[in-house]
């Protein structure tokens, strides 16, 4: 028998494909696109025929057919097949087949697959591809692999691919994938070149993959879903058209743009997601809000949600939320919720948790868990506790911990070490710890510092600081600064004191006042110093309200003559319960003749077990005359100290005594 060349088009075999691969919904759903635009081209191009409907292309190649043209019996038989009347496209597909057309030969075993009858259906595709089809011989490649016969398979699909058949070209990178083979990227890539998407979403994954490997250069990589619902993502803005990737404003290269596999990675995932593959529109929303992108992330997240992917939907709700559209935000996360996403479940509990609907709340949590998210689990346990349900708190918590959620774990052992049971506390620390918790290793730092284990307690407060844990690195300097080493000390003090501890601001200034040199005699006239480094600590520490560190900067104001911003700073301190700070109000006031006041802040401090101001007041009653008002303050300044007050003040009560009795 001789076979003809394609004088009919192929009908591709999308719906074999559809039946039994149905888990790539995507390339199904490609491949019959493609299918039904090559079918269409089996008609004359004549003139005439080329506007032509469906139903006047099936009469004309009716009654060709009748009259014996092969190309109107194959194509007839092709186009009733499409339709799904097999039994109408059966004979007309036999008889082409029978007259040598391949393409006859190929689509009567897509017709006999479908009937059921597979190894009927291998023997036409067999014929058609040793004729030189490429639908069919990736057809029977294919069939091969469903059956386990991996070299045959490997041989048709190659011939598939080799002459240029996309979907032969993407199953060929499949098997070859699937055994490891270096060689599948080459198809993947001569699949993706001839418009299939999920081989151009595929070969961007390997791109991207490839590119994140250590010593290779720039690379972004997008964000996967999102942690906690807890934590509500970055900001977008409404959707827009925006420059191509890689340009910045006006059109001029963005430097914060991908470049090398990192930017071919992003092509790929553009021209898939432009195929309306929603996965890559998914995963280039995530690189584009990333990079800040986030108009552009906002329409690819769109597209990929009205696609029904529910963590693009999640995504989007993020970015509506931080946008400030919380209403939006809430109506996409119902949606991915709804279609079983655990992190859009989290997030519309916290948005429900926030507007104090804890039963709603709980009831997202709930879902979120059922979904299969852990965080569902710690997200009800933080709910409990903060309604003090501490039983319930503890169940939660317990229950993530032990699926592997190590900021539960953490919480567990804080509710065990607060109900006194510190043993019980101390294994669920360790692991959420080696889990990379850094307030695990905190927290165990403070328990073995509360059971006078300094050294394993330094072990985890180190720990805890180099992975930026502002309070570790503080009490890792403030162990430095016991052992005398100053440099380190200094070094850890800078990392806490820049993370915002006020402690370690008032300590490394303290450090750094220590260095400074001696001052010199006032000039007159001569121009007033800048601050020192030292006393811009002491003043970023007092302005988060450190009691010692204000009193500093008062000390330091008065000093250099600026007695108002003085009067401020003992103010603020004296006022916060700061024994110094009123003291020292005390002595300004007194000085500017405000005595009566100055008596008033010095009794504050005496009160508070401060014995220089005692000592003032025994001093300011003596001048008065009000000697048994004095020698109770005597008496009292020499119980506080320290032993030079004492002593002054224990002349002084004589001295009063002795007038008293005269």
């Amino acid at each position: 028998m001789v076979f003809m060349g394609d004088r009919a088009t192929l009908l591709e075999t999308g719906r074999f494909v559809q039946r039994h691969a149905r888990n790539a919904a995507d390339e199904i759903i490609e491949a019959v696109g493609a299918v039904d635009a090559a079918v269409d081209t089996t008609a004359e191009t004549d003139a005439d025929t080329e506007n032509e409907t469906e139903t006047e292309s099936e009469a004309r190649h009716r009654r060709a057919a009748e009259r014996g043209d092969l190309a109107s019996m194959s194509a007839l038989g092709a186009l009733l097949l499409r339709r799904g009347d097999l039994d109408g496209a059966e004979p007309y597909l036999r008889g082409a087949t029978a007259e040598g057309d391949r393409a006859a030969a190929n689509n009567l075993g897509v017709l006999l697959h479908q009937r059921g009858y597979a190894d009927e259906a291998a023997g036409w595709w067999r014929v058609a591809a040793v004729a030189g089809s490429a639908p069919a011989a990736h057809a029977l490649g294919r069939h091969h692999r469903e059956r386990g016969d991996e070299p045959a398979a490997e041989y048709w699909l190659r011939q598939a691919a080799e002459q240029g058949h996309a979907l032969g070209a993407y199953a060929l990178a499949d098997l070859l994938e699937h055994r490891s083979d270096v060689g599948a990227e080459r198809w993947l890539r001569a699949a993706a070149e001839q418009g299939h998407r999920e081989a151009a979403y595929r070969l961007a994954l390997v791109l991207e993959l490839r590119a994140a490997e250590p010593g290779r250069g720039p690379h972004e990589t997008g964000r996967g879903p999102h942690d906690t619902g807890a934590r509500l993502r970055a900001p977008g803005g409404a959707v827009g058209t925006v420059p191509p990737a890689g340009a910045g404003p006006g059109g001029a290269p963005d430097p914060d743009a991908p470049k090398g596999e990192s930017a071919e990675a992003e092509q790929w995932f553009r021209q898939a997601a432009a195929r309306g593959h929603r996965r890559a529109a998914l995963h280039l929303g995530a690189i584009l809000e990333k990079r800040g992108d986030l108009k552009e992330a906002g329409r690819w997240y769109l597209s990929s949600a009205k696609e029904g992917e529910a963590k693009a939907a999640c995504a989007l709700g993020f970015l509506l939320r931080d946008a400030g559209d919380q209403e939006s935000a809430a109506v996409w996360w119902l949606r991915a919720a709804q279609d079983g996403d655990g992190n859009a479940a989290n997030a519309l509990g916290a948005l429900h948790a926030a507007r104090g609907e804890q039963q709603t709340a709980e009831r997202w949590y709930r879902a979120a868990m059922d979904a299969g998210d852990v965080n569902g689990a710690y997200n009800l346990g933080l709910l409990c506790a903060a309604q003090d349900r501490i039983p319930q708190a503890e169940q939660w918590y317990r229950r993530a911990a032990y699926a592997g959620h190590r900021e539960a774990a953490n919480a567990l052992a804080v509710l065990l070490l607060q109900a006194g049971d510190a043993n019980g506390a101390e294994p669920w620390f360790s692991k959420a710890a080696e889990a990379g918790s850094v307030d695990a290793a905190f927290n165990l730092g403070i328990l073995h510092a509360g059971r006078d284990d300094d050294r394993t307690a330094l072990v985890w407060y180190e720990r805890a600081a180099a992975a930026g844990h502002t309070e570790a690195a503080l009490q890792v300097g403030i162990a430095a600064l016991r052992d005398g080493d100053e440099r380190t000390a200094e070094r850890h003090l800078r990392c806490a004191a820049g993370g915002g501890s006020a402690e370690a601001a008032f300590r490394l200034a303290t450090v750094l006042d220590a260095r400074r040199p001696e001052p010199g005699p006032a000039v007159l006239g001569a121009p007033r110093e800048e601050k020192t480094e030292c006393e811009e600590w002491y003043e970023r520490a007092a302005q988060q309200g450190h009691r010692r560190a204000q009193v500093r900067v008062g000390m330091l104001a008065a000093g250099r003559g600026d007695l108002a911003e003085a009067d401020r700073w003992y103010r603020e301190a004296a006022e916060a319960g700061s024994r110094n700070g009123a003291f020292n109000l005390g002595l300004l006031l007194a000085r500017e003749g405000s005595e009566r006041e100055a008596a008033l802040w010095w009794t504050r401090a005496a009160r508070a077990g401060h014995g220089r101001a005692a000592l003032r007041l025994a001093l300011l009653a003596a001048r008065r005359g009000e000697l048994t008002e004095g020698r109770h303050w005597c008496a009292r300044a020499v119980e506080l100290g320290p032993a030079e007050v004492a002593e002054r003040a224990a002349r002084l009560s004589e001295a009063l005594h002795q007038e008293l009795t005269a």
